[in-house]
Order: structure tokens, then sequence, then C-alpha cells
């Protein structure tokens, strides 16, 4: 009785087991066949004679193996191996994963990833995953994107006397994806670059927020021009503006901005702090125990009078003041801001996209660098650097559209390691499932 029960319960886990691998295959086929379509411009840079690998079975394993942690050529080159069986279910692998210990030369098989991904057109790569972008997004009006730059601390070449690689991203605040990387040029700057990733991007009925190296009169032009909205900085860039409008809100700010059409919104926000769970130890001191105010004052261009040069600023409506008062355990801080903006007077509502836009800093900048550890990557060579951060950010993507499971990202990368059909999960994001922004400013 006890025997056949068992062996029932062993068919029935053997059928499930079947049963669920079909499943499997036919959905990972699915996925990858979707990741072939959207990358599927990248031409071939090898000669003839050293394809022994497929191409896109080389792509696939690698932007398999960075969203489950690698952070270099050998780290893919040991998941290809580690995931073998598992891989070819749903890639070609005519010579298996590129693997050392079966290649009769001394070259390494992480040798293969890195010499493709060496000689693979970035600007290929970039419009592919652009590409892919757009099939997550419909409509981008209401989203806040935020434009800013990055340096790639670890890309630096002393030998080839080669600077570290500097990218542009432009990031959907609400969603939490980078829409786009651009590169810029050696001898030049975010000024040049920051025009070329606009013409990406359709952002009507979007707000642009750019820090001070982008508050320039053409870039201005070109956001109202894709009937756009823009943020932009006020620094000492423009020291001329800078000064009248600083001047200005100190008058207007000493007679509490009397007769003046003003917009004004106040906001108090405190950091979480471990000194509720430990309040016996020094943790105290040690937590983000951060209590932040945040005043933002709105007036409209005119309120100004003679402003210098107003004309050069397309579409310009609003002049805003942004005073941050941070108290922390040991030390208080105060920051005085100026903006320049096509919105309508609204401190509120300005003052929401301004908070926003340190979103590309927090959720992007800070989590390539701490959960990717992109600025210790000591990637270098030919058009490595580039192709590398674009398969950071496409992880980011893929990680970041994944919401079932309610960890932290390093959490989802490694599970994503450890767990197929968790990693399956995660790639259902190459599927085309659209998402309207439309609202998102609303939902923010």
């Amino acid at each position: 009785m006890s025997e056949g029960f068992e062996t029932k319960s062993a068919l029935a886990k053997e059928s499930s087991r079947l049963e669920q691998k079909s499943t499997k295959i036919a959905s990972i086929g699915a996925i990858q066949q979707s990741l072939v379509e959207h990358f599927s411009d990248i031409k071939d840079p090898r000669v003839e004679r050293t394809k022994k690998h497929q191409l896109t079975d080389i792509l696939v394993i690698a932007i398999l193996a960075v969203i489950a942690g690698a952070q270099g050529w050998e780290d893919i080159e040991n998941y290809g191996i580690s995931k073998q069986i598992w891989l070819e279910e749903f890639l070609a692998l005519p010579h298996g994963i590129p693997d050392a210990r079966r290649l009769a030369t001394a070259s390494l098989s992480d040798d293969t990833f890195r010499r493709i991904f060496e000689l693979i057109d970035p600007e290929a790569l970039n419009r592919c995953f652009f590409r892919w972008v757009k099939t997550l997004v419909t409509k981008m009006g209401g989203e806040i994107i935020p434009i800013d730059g990055k340096t790639i601390r670890g890309s630096y070449d002393r030998n080839q006397s080669k600077s570290a690689l500097h990218v542009i991203t432009a990031w959907a605040s609400q969603k939490s994806l980078v829409l786009a990387q651009m590169k810029v040029e050696d001898k030049s700057n975010e000024i040049t670059a920051i025009p070329a990733l606009l013409e990406l991007l359709d952002i009507a009925g979007s707000i642009i927020t750019i820090d001070a190296m982008g508050t320039q009169t053409e870039i201005a032009k070109q956001i109202i021009a894709k009937k756009g909205d823009y943020v932009l900085a006020l620094k000492a860039n423009h020291p001329t503006l800078c000064s009248q409008v600083t001047e200005w809100f100190e008058i207007a700010l000493a007679n509490n901005f009397s007769r003046i059409d003003v917009s004004y919104d106040k906001r108090l926000e405190k950091a979480k702090s471990l000194w509720g769970r430990f309040p016996s130890t020094k943790l105290f001191k040690t937590a983000h125990h951060r209590t932040e105010i945040r005043e933002v004052w709105t007036v409209p261009v005119a309120a100004i009078g003679e402003l210098y040069q107003p004309k050069l600023w397309a579409g310009l409506q609003t002049l805003v003041m942004v005073v941050r008062v941070r108290h922390l355990w040991n030390k208080t801080t105060r920051e005085v801001q100026f903006y320049l903006t096509s919105l309508n007077s609204d401190a509120q509502f300005i003052g929401r996209a301004i908070r926003k836009h340190w979103g590309i800093e927090n959720e992007a900048h800070w989590t390539l660098d701490c959960t990717f550890a992109e600025d210790a990557c000591r990637i270098r060579s030919f058009h490595s650097p580039q192709n590398f951060a674009l398969l950071r950010r496409i992880a980011l993507n893929a990680l970041n559209r994944e919401q079932t499971y309610k960890r932290s990202l390093r959490q989802k990368m490694k599970r994503t390691a450890m767990d197929n059909n968790y990693m399956i999960q995660v790639l259902s994001c190459f599927i085309d499932h659209r998402l309207d922004c439309s609202d998102s400013l609303c939902q923010a």
C-alpha cells in the first residue's frame, strides 16, 4: 500500500515536472525570440573562420549573466558554464559554452566575450536598446525625465592616455527606467551630447529636468520645439542672469513677497532612523537621522521686470527659488537653488518635479555604482566600456520591471542567479508589455 502510494506520487511528480519543463521551454523560447528580434541589427564583427559561437548566443548569455550580477568577462563565462544545461534548452550553442577547458589554444573563453564586445558597434547596440525601451513605454506625456551625466571612473586607461568614459542618461522617474544613453565624446562635454540624446526621445507632454551644465538656450529651444517642458537649474555659468535672479529673490523674500504674484510650498521630510530599534546604542548617530525642510517659491517672469535677455529662453514662464535646510545629528546645512522653467507658476507642482530629478542619482547612478559595481569595473579596451555599461542598464531596467518579488535589487539579482524560473520571470519584460506614463506625475 505504502509502496504503491509512493510510486503514484513519484509518477505524479515526474508528470508535473515534465509539464513545467514544457511550459518553461515554450516561455523561454518566446523570450529568446524577442531578444533576437530586439538585437537583430547588431552585425557580427568577427571574421568567418573565427565564428565558433553564434553572436545571438553570446549576447543572450551576456545579458542574462549581468542580470544575475556578473561584473566582468570571467563572471559571464562562469555563468554560462554553470547554467549550460538550462541554456541548451533554448540557445543553439553549436560548440557549447565558450569554455577555456574545451579550447586547444591557450586563449581563455572570457576572451571570446571580451573580444566581441570590444568590436560591437556601440551605436548599433544603443539603437537596439532604445527600440526595446520603446516597446515598454508608449506615451511619455506627463512623465518627469531627468537627464544627467555619469563618469564610469574605472574605464580610464593611463597607458593608452584614455580618459574615463562619460555618458549621459535619460531616466523615466515614475517607471524607474533608463530611456536612453549617450556617450560624451572626448574633448567635448554634456552640452553637445544632450541635444543628440533629446533627439532620440519623444518628449511631447513630458517635463525635462537638467542640472546647470544643460541650462543652455539652444537646449531649452529644442525641448519646446519637441512640445516638452523644462526645469533647468540656474547657476554661475550664466553669471549675469543668475546674479539678477538671486538679488531679486533676496529683496522679495525680505519684503515677504509683498504685492507679488507668488506661489509657495513647504515640505518637511524625515529620514528613517534606527533610534526606535536601537535606542541604547551609538547607531543613532550613524543612521540617516535627517530632517529636511524644502521651501519653494515660484513667480511668473513678468513679476521680475527687466529680466536679462528673456527672449533667448524659449517658452520661459516662471522663475523658481528652492531653499533646502537639512538638520543632521551633528550639523545643519542650508542650500539655495534657482531654476528656469517653462511651466506655469505652481510651487507644489514644480517642487515635485525638482524633487524627482534626484531619482536619477539615487535610483540609477547610485544603484549602478553600489549594486552593479560600475565605478570599480576596469573594463576599458576599445568599445567594451560603453557596451558593458549598456548591458548594466538593460539589467537595471529588467530588474526594475519585475515587481512580484518585493526585495532589494541585489536580492533580485541573487535570485535570478539561483532560480531559473525567476530569471524567466525577469526576462519576460523583453516580450512587449507596454506602459502608459501619461498620468505618471499625478500618481507621483
